[in-house]
């Protein structure tokens, strides 16, 4: 799964990347997409294994593009190039990285500092670029229906003129109410406001006290998005980054974070996708897997390994919850915590599976 990251220029966008993947900044990353595998951090993951004090810990990613940032053009606007947008349609999820903090040695593309505005142009642009694709999709498809008795085209026109609708009423595609096979007939299409959408605030530190109100406020003022919004601090948050696990503590608490906003963004990109882990632990391996919500058992299983999902019997399951309350498997089977589940059981974010199959 691929998240991408979108911002203007100086929004704090590459910090965060950098800050994500632990990686120093590069001058091509002012000029071309960077792209990193990020852990996804579980504090589940990291008690079993200091439970099982396994040889090895393997937690999930997730792939992260940073996406150069937009600049001021000659004319003095901020300009969307097909080579950006083609570079965002390639992405499963989008953030925007939008600025708060104030800095006049950090020039704003815009001149002036204005989150909502921010956030208004991406969608604007997006929007447009949505409406335009739309528009000449169902010129095509009206022609080609003349020509020829292509059910799917029958099937897909409905679709296009529903979602052109919504774009026409200035309202991103992800809010509109589609099933499954309309969502499959647009699935080739990548249009940009279907993709799910989070949105991260960069404050500076001064900010910290009135962060929480200026988020409900915003939060409030793009109800129509469809959109998570989070706060975060990108230079807090390298410093944080440097810092050992005990200076790590310390820093926080003297700052008041209860969460590094990292792990929160990396949670975040989990929930827009729709996804979930569930865990194998023992004393080779403790490892979170990734699966879509409302996956059967034996489709978990199928992503272990193919032959688990083709020879699949029987699912021993436990949930963490359970595991951590009563210590072990066995105390767990006495508890009735411990199951057999079949294969259309339903796997829940944060069950323990074995699986047992032929």
């Amino acid at each position: 799964m691929q998240i991408g990251l979108v911002g203007l220029q100086f929004s704090g966008k590459t910090t965060l990347f950098n800050t994500l993947s632990k990686s120093e900044p590069s001058q091509a990353q002012k000029e071309e997409t960077a792209i990193e595998v990020v852990k996804i951090p579980d504090e589940r993951l990291d008690r079993c294994s200091a439970i099982f004090n396994p040889k090895k810990q393997v937690n999930a990613t997730i792939e992260v593009f940073d996406i150069p940032g937009l600049r001021m053009s000659e004319d003095n606007k901020v300009k969307i190039t097909s080579t950006f947008l083609n570079s965002v349609r390639n992405n499963d999820a989008l953030f925007y990285i939008i600025r708060a903090f104030k800095d006049e040695s950090v020039p704003h593309p815009m001149n002036t500092v204005n989150p909502f505005r921010d956030i208004e142009f991406l969608e604007t642009e997006f929007l447009l670029s949505d409406l335009a694709f739309l528009e000449s999709r169902l010129e095509k498809i009206k022609k080609d229906i003349l020509k020829s008795k292509d059910d799917r085209l029958k099937r897909e026109m409905p679709v296009i003129e529903k979602c052109f609708a919504h774009c026409e009423k200035e309202l991103p595609i992800r809010t509109l109410e589609l099933d499954e096979a309309e969502i499959k007939l647009l699935s080739g299409y990548q249009l940009l406001t279907l993709k799910p959408l989070a949105i991260a605030i960069n404050f500076d530190e001064e900010s910290i006290p009135t962060v929480e109100a200026e988020i409900k406020e915003l939060s409030s003022k793009l109800s129509k998005l469809n959109a998570a919004v989070i706060p975060f601090f990108a230079k807090i948050e390298l410093e944080l980054s440097k810092l050992s696990d005990e200076d790590l503590a310390a820093f926080m608490q003297d700052y008041g974070i209860k969460e590094s906003a990292l792990s929160k963004i990396l949670k975040t990109c989990y929930e827009i996708l729709g996804l979930q882990s569930f865990f194998t632990v023992g004393e080779d391996e403790c490892r979170a897997w990734t699966i879509k919500k409302k996956y059967s058992a034996q489709q978990a299983a199928g992503v272990i390994h193919t032959d688990f999902f083709n020879k699949f019997i029987r699912a021993e399951v436990v949930h963490y919850e359970d595991f951590i309350a009563h210590g072990s498997f066995n105390k767990c089977k006495e508890a009735g915590t411990w199951r057999l589940e079949g294969k259309e059981y339903i796997v829940k974010d944060g069950d323990i599976l074995n699986i047992r199959h032929s």
